[in-house]
């Protein structure tokens, strides 16, 4: 239960900032730099505990490579959606007198923007924080948080560098994105993850 409170606390705070630097009022074009930045926080409070997936693309591909037990992939799943609910319902109120317009997305580009980025972001964590030839480090939690930030900077424009699908279930119950997309930040998230995960055991084959 404890790592499924982590869980729930990482995701709300990630998504609880995205919504709040993101809609009108909000941070403008440095708002990749604070999302980056909590994520990278909240992964060296909780990366101990639960593993600081905070994300269902990186349970599934901890899950591939090894390193998180099957038993916990639904409920680290479900407490990370549940706490972008929460977060973006939180946001909306936070943020009411504020109109917000759903992103206009072009469906392939998006799609294998969240692919690639996703795909990155999953390499990075593996390689941080399951090899072994890195155990014991102490830059994780700020490669992962700088590989949002530059995922969020380059392809925000095209898909809005989601990566998550808790984040995406986020942005939808704030109106940012229309949920006829989620289907486009499901399966590019998850792909792409699942393709990280992959790779990662074809390059680390002695581990």
């Amino acid at each position: 239960m404890r790592n499924y409170l982590v869980e729930f606390i990482g995701t709300f705070f990630l998504v609880l900032v995205i919504g709040l630097t993101s809609i009108n009022p909000g941070t403008g074009v440095i708002a990749p730099l604070a999302i980056g930045a909590v994520l990278m926080v909240m992964i060296y409070a909780g990366g101990h505990l639960s593993g600081a997936h905070y994300n269902p693309a990186v349970t599934i591909a901890a899950w591939i490579r090894g390193k998180c037990p099957s038993k916990d992939v639904l409920p680290y799943i479900a407490s990370q959606v549940l706490a972008g609910i929460i977060a973006a319902t939180i946001v909306t109120f936070l943020k009411q007198p504020t109109s917000v317009s759903e992103a206009s997305l072009a469906t392939f580009p998006a799609l294998v923007t969240e692919f690639l980025f996703t795909f990155a972001l999953v390499y990075v964590v593996l390689n941080t924080t399951t090899s072994k030839q890195t155990e014991g480090n102490s830059y994780y939690g700020l490669a992962i948080g700088f590989t949002i930030m530059v995922g969020a900077f380059a392809g925000g424009p095209i898909s809005g560098g989601v990566y998550n699908p808790a984040v995406a279930v986020g942005i939808s119950t704030m109106g940012l994105s229309a949920w006829n997309n989620l289907w486009i930040y499901l399966l590019g998230t998850i792909a792409g993850g699942s393709t990280g995960a992959l790779v990662y055991k074809v390059v680390n084959q002695d581990e």
